[in-house]
């Protein structure tokens, strides 16, 4: 039972991040292709059904793709499942079960890997078009996403899956004990964001290259960039029925499949309370299925940068304005909040009112801007009602932005609030949105500040320190121990890298089980311990008894 591992080249290297410069001539071409990629996916109009046993299924109840920077241009039409659909994907995978947990561990490698080389190349301009188009990053956003980081899953998945079939037992004279790294029992419900097309790929993916069979079920607002993910894999050479893209409203597919006897796990990234009503749902239903449901979730931040007196206020700046506004603060790791000491507050704040100032914000075909639109009406809607409602109540210094503008598309300027209330809300609440709000300390009162930074907020994903004395470094970080899974020194909060940076964070941020590293893949595995006893007892009598 020992599994064939070859010796294969797998990956140690993460996939480099192209520039896109317009001063070189490699840069120069790379702009050419993806923009002629964007031009032409521009002026499509593509029909997305399910995908189900491998098979298109079309259920004539649809809902469109819009450029959220340009909300009038529809981009794809796409089929929502209805409780049929659901289970019919739910039966597909199960019935592609055992012939996928029957192949060769390396070729179903193999599939993935050949994936992350089809992106890699010819379909990088595509994968990146679609999540620039569709869920309006620029052109740098896209790339560290949609191609670097998932090319990344791809392949470290692969040799994080290698290491851990080498994990084997001992064995003492006589015995050979082997661990038997089997998929789980049933079907895993993969649910994924909408802000990384990356996380998309991987929370269906890591648990498939396991052995597992998955139901996947994009976000609406990902959908375009979802479609391209399943004709990757397809051409990469995936059989039918192990990855079943549906779309679905987000109630309908929880009460259609969380209560299947043959539900494995859930894979989920999104809103804490969105996973906390999952869990509730597979509770009510623990006596349904087969085994216990493995439960892993990334869900809500309130990420913080704390900054020391000894802080290089150039670096803070610098650091502030890119992990604050980087994709509109649609990341769960996004700066939306920042203590700073008042020996450095009005330098800080006068510079990334400065540096804000520069942000251009527009159409992602326009490669010149830094800033774009909030993903769809409802996000621009709640966050413009909270930014008006700030103003009118006056809680809070508005220092830049503020102001949103829906007409074309859902821009919301990049703001700034300072706040003398270190509990308002938009020092306590997850906006997604380009907010940062900064509570400013007295120097004097270090240790209480770092109270409140530890417990403001209920949730633990990322945070960063920012200080030139080692010492200082080293006590914050300390004293902020549990207050961030992935925790950054003297950089931006945001930015994580398959393999250097395994992510994932505590209290309401989730469970924890850090996607880009092994962590992850051991939740879709269920060991067997085999022990074989080569010559075996004939007698029942212990040396003891004489």
């Amino acid at each position: 039972m020992i599994p064939n591992i070859p010796d294969l080249e797998l990956s140690e290297k993460n996939e480099p991040v192209r520039s896109y410069d317009p001063k070189t001539a490699l840069g120069q071409a790379q702009i050419q292709s993806l923009k002629a990629r964007l031009d032409s996916m521009s002026r499509e109009k593509i029909e997305i059904p399910l995908i189900i046993g491998g098979k298109e299924v079309r259920t004539g109840k649809t809902r469109t793709v819009v450029m959220p920077h340009d909300h009038g241009h529809v981009l794809a039409e796409f089929h929502l499942a209805t409780e049929k659909e659901l289970l019919m994907a739910a039966d597909a995978a199960i019935k592609a079960k055992k012939a996928w947990a029957a192949m060769p561990w390396n070729e179903r490698a193999a599939i993935f890997l050949k994936a992350a080389d089809l992106l890699a190349g010819p379909w990088r301009d595509t994968l990146n078009a679609a999540t620039m188009l569709g869920q309006s990053k620029n052109v740098f956003q896209a790339e560290i996403d949609a191609a670097c980081e998932l090319i990344d899953f791809l392949r470290f998945n692969a040799r994080f899956y290698s290491e851990i079939l080498r994990e084997q037992p001992i064995s003492s004279p006589g015995v050979w004990n082997r661990m038997d790294w089997r998929p789980l029992e049933g079907f895993v419900l993969a649910i994924t964001p909408f802000n990384f097309t990356a996380i998309a790929g991987n929370l269906c993916a890591a648990p498939a290259i396991c052995g597992n069979t998955v139901v996947w079920k994009p976000s609406d607002t990902q959908m375009l960039s979802a479609h391209y993910i399943q004709k990757l894999f397809e051409e990469a050479g995936i059989p039918a029925g192990v990855i079943n893209r549906v779309a679905a409203d987000g109630p309908l597919a929880g009460d259609t499949l969380l209560p299947h006897p043959e539900l494995g796990g859930v894979h989920f990234t999104g809103s804490t309370a969105t996973f906390q009503t999952l869990w509730k749902k597979v509770s009510e239903n623990l006596t349904r299925y087969r085994s216990y449901p493995r439960m892993v979730g990334e869900t809500g931040g309130k990420d913080f940068i704390f900054v020391h007196p000894s802080a290089s206020t150039e670096a803070v700046v610098a650091n502030a304005v890119r992990g604050a506004f980087e994709y509109q603060g649609q990341k769960c790791s996004a700066a939306s909040r920042i203590y700073l000491p008042k020996s450095l507050s009005k330098q800080i704040l006068e510079g990334v009112v400065f540096e804000m100032k520069t942000l251009k914000m527009g159409d992602v075909r326009d490669f010149s801007n830094f800033v774009n639109a909030v993903i769809d009406e409802r996000s621009f809607k709640r966050v413009s009602a909270v930014l008006s409602g700030l103003e009118a109540a006056k809680q809070g210094r508005f220092l830049a932005g503020g102001k949103t503008h829906g007409e074309k598309g859902y821009f919301i300027e990049p703001t700034l609030i300072e706040t003398a209330d270190p509990k308002s809300r938009t020092m306590v609440e997850e906006l997604f949105a380009p907010v940062l709000t900064a509570y400013v300390y007295d120097d004097a009162r270090l240790e209480e500040a770092l109270d409140l930074c530890d417990s403001t907020s209920p949730y633990a994903l990322t945070g960063a320190i920012f200080a030139q004395d080692r010492e200082a470094l080293v006590h914050m970080s300390e004293r902020l121990r549990n207050a961030a899974g992935n925790f950054y020194l003297n950089d931006k909060p945001t930015g994580a890298v398959v393999g250097q940076q395994p992510f994932g964070g505590a209290r309401a941020s989730g469970t924890n089980d850090k996607a880009g590293s092994k962590l992850n893949l051991y939740r879709w595995l269920s060991p067997r311990t085999i022990k074989e006893t080569l010559v075996s007892a004939t007698n029942y009598r212990y040396p003891f008894l004489g």
